[in-house]
């Protein structure tokens, strides 16, 4: 087994003069939940197409489970990717059982293989509806485990999940990541991308994107104590129009309902400013969230 799933190398991605993806270096192991977050445009996609085998890079040195992204490799790599994109990606005209039928003849797959891992999905899934349903009549969440059956239905050893629970319900979204959870315990490399921030807690690691170049690699553990230490001040108003801290004071100032999110800049006196603030907020230390890291890193430098 390779020690890593994935390794990439300074991968730049340039398109007439613009670099969508520039100088991005980063392995993900056997068996990881690996997590790519990012504003739109920041290059996620991109890197995912090139991982896929669907998009040469322009720099760099990129290896799918042991095998180098070469001109002539892209079929190799492709049999041990599973893509699920961000977009539905099933036909809403077909049965499900059609869906399958053509990945499965998409893919080459043999009939007998084929049918054993369909079954195998179906019953990962729990799924036991007629397969003869058109998936246009299917709950979104439903067809969004359809289409990730149909993106593993190959067997690859990792598979990439663009933006998968974009638009699902919140239950779905929850039964969605306990399936990626069990595809990780049975072995699969999970490299999944997501605006829902809930979500990218169940990653082992992150990755976040800006601009096409990575800007930050660690769990979200470790994100969350290098970017705020012990915590972040929660600003709570008990006063009808009270009075914020000047910007020229503050790293962080973000609304969270009805809180604030805030943390000073360094040499500022902390407990100076809880005491200035006291009239007008109710103040306490709260452990940082990863939306708090985002809104920092990834959507600070645009503030």
């Amino acid at each position: 087994m390779a020690d890593f799933m994935v390794d990439v190398e300074h991968l730049d991605v340039c398109f007439s003069g613009f670099y969508a993806v520039r100088d991005v270096c980063f392995s993900v192991a056997p068996g990881e939940i690996f997590g790519f977050l990012g504003a739109n445009g920041a290059g996620k996609t991109t890197t995912i197409r090139v991982l896929c085998g669907l998009l040469r890079a322009t720099n760099g040195r990129v290896v799918i489970d042991g095998i180098e992204f070469v001109p002539g490799a892209e079929n190799d790599i492709k049999q041990k990717v599973g893509y699920m994109s961000q977009r539905f990606t099933l036909y809403d005209e077909l049965s499900i059982a059609e869906n399958f039928d053509f990945a499965a003849a998409l893919r080459q797959i043999p009939h007998n293989i084929y049918i054993k891992n369909r079954n195998n999905l179906l019953k990962f899934i729990e799924f036991d509806e007629n397969m003869k349903t058109v998936v246009k009549d299917l709950p979104g969440g439903i067809k969004q485990e359809i289409a990730l059956c149909i993106a593993l239905l190959h067997d690859p050893k990792i598979i990439f999940l663009d933006e998968p629970t974009a638009g699902v319900a919140p239950v779905a979204r929850e039964r969605f990541w306990q399936l990626i959870k069990q595809l990780a315990k049975n072995g699969k490399t999970v490299f999944v991308t997501t605006h829902y921030m809930d979500e990218a807690e169940n990653c082992n690691r992150i990755a976040l994107m800006r601009s096409g170049e990575l800007i930050a690699l660690d769990s979200p553990k470790n994100l969350k104590q290098k970017i705020f230490g012990d915590g972040i001040l929660c600003f709570t108003p008990c006063v009808k129009n009270p009075k914020m801290p000047p910007k020229k004071d503050v790293e962080i100032c973000e609304p969270f309902g009805i809180h604030w999110h805030i943390k000073f800049k360094k040499g500022i006196n902390e407990a100076a400013q809880i005491k200035k603030y006291s009239n007008d907020f109710n103040i306490k230390y709260i452990a940082p969230s990863l939306e708090d890291v985002f809104i920092k890193l990834v959507e600070g430098s645009a503030r």
